[in-house]
């Protein structure tokens, strides 16, 4: 596989006069790819079925005439005014009852069909112009599905789709559906929340205290279906006119739609790193951490999204922006240090990343990203990223082809139990997404590379080892699997904690094949009073009662079982651990791993052909017998 780069250009925002001088200049660079379109509606079709291709069929032209390949981006994700004026009613609406209004970008609900219809209009409309054009080389539906937190919509549109979407859930006869189904379902008998019919079913906002986590629960995977039939509706209209691939640029840390659903449509998953902005308002980590890494981003976040992606596009996965430079939108925008532009570009294609595009080519001077620094200065200077990504260009060109290997560990990653976390968390700050790359951070300090599988896998063969914590769902499909593994098996806390309609099931969780492990009580805990582990490192936030048999393997200071074995080859941990917790039983229980503990900042990732090491540290470190100076990249031929 081919290592290649590109970039973000928006024509539109710039004199045509200039096109032709930026794309020599791209192609000068080395690069291979340019997205443009995204956000164009308006300039494509000013007003309702009138349509001016005629600047977009320059710049393509242009773009293509450099040598250039074109992604071009489906720009739902911008209607203009006119449709906003067409369809008054068809604005997401927040939790609140505020209703998110026309003035910037993603101003739509899901479910409007309106708007469905009239982004499925300007699709067709732009694949029949441009799905055979040689110059387009692939495809991007929409911008970043679930920015701004833009998936969970409390309209009108979507209390209606709701409701049609739980009668198919709980079918009676003809198109009714069942409401004493539902209803039993979701324990309604509580709290006398009974109701007689789906028409009465509101949304799980505006309630005076908690709304039932059933409700909650289901409205979330209602609303996550809206964005894949959004997503679907895109994709084929697409493929009717072309056989070029088609991509979605994904968020890091956006977990309130399925993107494993998603990708089923698409044929590459991307996404958007931002290593900086992420490291304020994403990661989770304390003051200290984020002062480390102020300038380099965390050493794991988006290797882990990389890891997400490669297998949301079942292997093949782009980064479609990838940050130059300081950000407009974090709490604070500092400059990436010198050499890290080149660290995550190498980072990605260690992963696996077939492209890495930088957003953007040239910083705009006006409107809300102005401050959004770009591979260009706004006088076309060339800004610091700019040699970073010719410095990558020039290591291409000497560097093999990517020769992807299965990881020793996998991860199961499920986003419905990021919803049920998310429902009903138990404790200031808890999470799913948290929880998994807590235990993501664990494998990567040891040297590990890692695999990030769906939760509906079902094959682990030639994993060593397979974790699957927090899964709060846990289908007896998955739990058959795992038992019949050759890997070492880590599940917990929170495992099969809820049947599929968010009960406590009985027997009591996890509930495993031939185990009487039960959990027998649960309890959140204040992240400033750990608990401390026999042996060194504490467990915090989390921590379960675990009666029944099975080998202990490890316990609190007091004697309290917090890992048990539930099987020969499975592990339940009760509890939330801290690193050592979690490396020490990766080491202890699955002792045939390569680990190699890591000094603080480095990172390791493997290929089939190349070992690399990545310094995210801001001094020198030594690793694998080599000097790696501050955001240092080190590749060894296996």
């Amino acid at each position: 596989m081919n290592r290649t780069l590109g970039v973000c250009y928006y024509p539109e925002h710039w004199p045509e006069a200039q096109w032709a001088e930026d794309a020599q200049r791209m192609a000068d660079l080395g690069l291979t790819w340019v997205r443009i379109g995204e956000f164009a509606w308006k300039r494509m079709e000013p007003r309702e079925g009138e349509y001016d291709w005629g600047w977009l069929d320059r710049a393509i032209d242009v773009l293509g005439a450099a040598g250039l390949k074109v992604v071009l981006g489906t720009p739902t994700a911008t209607p203009p005014k006119w449709v906003c004026k067409k369809h008054p009613d068809m604005f997401a609406v927040d939790e609140n009852g505020h209703v998110r209004g026309y003035g910037s970008r993603r101003h739509y609900c899901f479910s409007h069909q309106g708007f469905l219809e009239e982004s499925c209009k300007i699709v067709r409309a732009m694949a029949e112009r441009y799905g055979r054009d040689p110059h387009v080389a692939a495809w991007q539906t929409d911008n970043e599905y679930g920015c701004h937190d833009t998936v969970l919509s409390y309209s009108d549109a979507a209390r209606d789709g709701f409701r049609d979407w739980l009668r198919a859930q709980f079918p009676g006869e003809g198109n009714d559906g069942d409401i004493d189904a539902l209803n039993a379902a979701w324990g309604n008998v509580f709290w006398s929340m009974d109701y007689d019919d789906f028409d009465e079913i509101g949304l799980p906002n505006l309630t005076v205290t908690e709304a039932n986590p059933a409700h909650v629960h289901a409205f979330r995977r209602f609303s996550s279906e809206q964005v894949v039939l959004f997503n679907r509706v895109q994709a084929e209209i697409i493929r009717q006119f072309s056989d070029a691939p088609i991509a979605h640029n994904y968020m890091g840390r956006v977990t309130e739609f399925d993107h494993f659903k998603v990708g089923d449509d698409l044929d590459i998953a991307s996404w958007d790193s931002y290593p900086l902005g992420f490291l304020e308002d994403r990661v989770g980590a304390d003051a200290a951490h984020q002062r480390a890494y102020a300038r380099q981003g965390d050493p794991d976040f988006q290797a882990f999204h990389h890891d997400l992606y490669r297998a949301v596009g079942k292997g093949r996965w782009w980064i479609m922006e990838q940050q130059p430079g300081p950000v407009n939108w974090a709490p604070y925008n500092p400059s990436p240090l010198p050499g890290m532009v080149r660290l995550w570009s190498w980072e990605a294609f260690a992963h696996g990343a077939e492209a890495v595009c930088y957003f953007r080519w040239r910083q705009a001077p006006f409107a809300q990203e102005q401050m959004h620094a770009g591979l260009l200065r706004p006088d076309s200077v060339e800004a610091e990223a700019f040699g970073e990504a010719a410095e990558v260009m020039a290591e291409l060109a000497e560097a093999p082809e990517v020769s992807p290997v299965q990881a020793p560990v996998a991860i199961v990653f499920d986003y419905d139990a990021d919803w049920a976390w998310s429902v009903q968390p138990h404790g200031a700050g808890l999470s799913y997404f948290g929880l998994v790359f807590d235990w993501y951070r664990a494998c990567r300090k040891l040297g590990l590379s890692v695999d990030i599988l769906p939760p509906d896998a079902r094959d682990f063969a030639g994993y060593a080892l397979v974790l699957a914590p927090g899964m709060m769902h846990m289908p007896d499909e998955l739990k058959s699997a795992l038992q019949n593994a050759d890997a070492e098996v880590i599940f917990g806390p929170r495992a099969a904690a809820r049947d599929v309609d968010f009960n406590i099931p009985t027997p009591l969780p996890p509930a495993w094949p031939g185990s009487d492990l039960t959990v027998a009580r649960v309890q959140s805990m204040r992240p400033d009073l750990p608990v401390p582990v026999q042996g060194g490192g504490a467990v915090s936030r989390y921590l379960e009662q675990l009666e029944g048999g099975g080998d202990v393997v490890m316990t609190t200071d007091d004697g309290a079982p917090i890992a048990v074995r539930c099987a020969p080859h499975v592990t339940y941990v009760g509890g939330w651990g801290d690193d050592a917790v979690h490396m020490r039983l990766i080491e202890t229980l699955v002792p045939a791993l390569e680990v190699d503990r890591m000094p603080e900042g480095v990172r390791r990732r493997d290929t089939a052909t190349e070992r690399f090491w990545f310094n995210y540290s801001d001094r020198p470190m030594q690793v694998g017998g080599r000097d790696m100076p501050p955001a240092g990249v080190s590749r060894q031929t296996l």
